[in-house]
């Protein structure tokens, strides 16, 4: 059963991951979903800003060691995605790129809804009649 769980919270680790990235998009349906997304933003890049690891790691690692399974050191991307992507091990400098790269797609997403939703409010790109 922990087991199962410690999967569970890897699974839920990197829902969130994909929300902080992508999840500006929802707002494109549904304007409440910014209440939500910004504070997961702020959230993902003050943890990637300071070095930090986010709780899902030691809450992943006790479920798995309480399921006699191996835990690892470090964060969830170096040990899951780190690995993939950067093989000799997440430095500060790849995990201060790392959240500088989820901050400028949230700006872009948002700067993209911000003039889509101007645009139908008639406020810019409609030529005025005289």
């Amino acid at each position: 059963m922990y087991s199962f769980l410690g999967d569970m919270v890897v699974l839920l680790h990197l829902t969130f991951i994909l929300f902080v990235l992508l999840g500006g998009l929802l707002a494109l349906r549904n304007k409440r979903y910014v209440w939500i997304h910004i504070p997961a933003v702020l959230w993902g890049v003050g943890i990637a800003f300071t070095g930090s690891i986010c709780p899902l790691t030691p809450l992943e690692n006790w479920l798995r060691n309480q399921g006699g399974e191996a835990v690892y050191a470090g964060g969830f991307i170096e040990h899951y995605i780190g690995m993939l992507i950067y093989p000799d091990a997440l430095t500060r400098r790849f995990q201060l790129m790392l959240g500088t790269l989820a901050l400028i797609i949230n700006i872009v997403i948002y700067a993209w809804i911000f003039a889509l939703r101007l645009r139908l409010s008639g406020r810019i790109g409609t030529p005025k009649k005289h």
